[in-house]
């Protein structure tokens, strides 16, 4: 990696996030294996998978089922977790969602979370049902929407997960952040009749997320990224949906570990201390790093990245 940051910072395109070797070649380097598939869910849409599995005789440890952030995809930077996770004996798997990455869905449009949350559930119970995969603990790790998302994924299945990784979760929209009345109505009304309208005014957050210069080189030249500005259907539904979830705190029974960074200013590190101090769990655990941003896991430099994957894996190693 090292060697192949100059030339990356003068050429306006990788293929792959870490350079240019290809993706089969790359994993074996890494020592692992992965596949891409395609699922179709219930009602018919046709979502973008991935997997990354230990390259091993032996059965994984454990299945991580993943949920990324918004307007992000499974495809770039997202990968570097699943393959460290991989290395050390954990089979991941992850869905690109409605209009994300390779997926199916007008881009960065998300009418319903609820049905997300189905789509969610329907692959990653296709994959427990794989006879190689059953009686294999299963746990959710959800970025930012994603945590959001796992939360909802919980509600819905109470027993279906071991525990939960929630990284910089969006669980619920701060008040130093949320619009003032009566935006939030105003969005809601037009929100009814041009709910794809890609209108709403928001920064571009990678640069918000992202702390180390070379890394938001690497990030911005993610071919599926969304770069426009929020459509309105989805502004609505994540103000509506982190509302219900941030109501709900209290109601979280699944073990967790919560991790944020005290510098991040998309999602709110009070926030999820909230859920630390609000959830029914006996097992819970909060890690607020100090002057970490956003993007815990890429966006660092890559002592601290090393340090939140060290803290994740000491984590589900003591639950497996």
């Amino acid at each position: 990696m090292e060697e192949e940051r100059k030339p990356l910072l003068k050429s306006s395109s990788y293929p792959y996030y870490w350079g240019f070797t290809e993706e089969q070649d790359y994993y074996a380097q890494q020592g692992i294996s992965a596949s891409t598939s395609h699922f179709t869910t219930p009602r018919g849409l046709t979502l973008f998978t991935r997997s990354w599995l230990p390259r091993t005789p032996s059965l994984p440890r454990a299945l991580i089922f993943m949920v990324h952030g918004y307007g992000n995809d499974i495809s770039w930077t997202f990968q570097a977790t699943p393959i460290f996770l991989a290395q050390n004996g954990f089979a991941s798997f992850a869905l690109d969602l409605q209009g994300h990455g390779r997926s199916q869905g007008l881009k960065a449009f998300v009418p319903s979370v609820d049905l997300v949350v189905q789509d969610c559930l329907s692959f990653f119970n296709s994959v427990k049902q794989d006879p190689k995969f059953r009686n294999l603990p299963c746990f959710l790790y959800g970025e930012s929407m994603g945590g959001a998302i796992c939360i909802l994924i919980h509600l819905a299945d109470p027993d279906g997960f071991k525990g939960a990784i929630l990284v910089a979760p969006m669980c619920r929209i701060s008040d130093k952040v949320r619009p003032k009345w009566p935006i939030p109505q105003i969005l809601t009304f037009l929100a009814r009749f041009f709910p794809t309208w890609a209108i709403v005014p928001a920064p571009d957050l990678l640069y918000k997320s992202v702390k180390v210069d070379h890394k938001k080189v690497i990030a911005d030249m993610n071919p599926m990224r969304y770069r426009g500005k929020p459509r309105l259907g989805t502004v609505v539904e994540l103000l509506r949906v982190t509302d219900f979830v941030g109501k709900r705190l209290g109601d979280v029974e699944l073990p967790f570990l919560v991790l944020h960074g005290s510098a991040d200013v998309v999602t709110d590190p009070a926030v999820s201390r909230e859920l630390y101090e609000e959830a029914k769990c006996e097992d819970k655990s909060v890690k607020i790093y100090d002057g970490m941003m956003h993007s815990l896991l890429f966006g660092e430099t890559d002592e601290n990245v090393e340090i939140v994957r060290n803290d994740i894996l000491q984590w589900l190693n003591a639950r497996c």
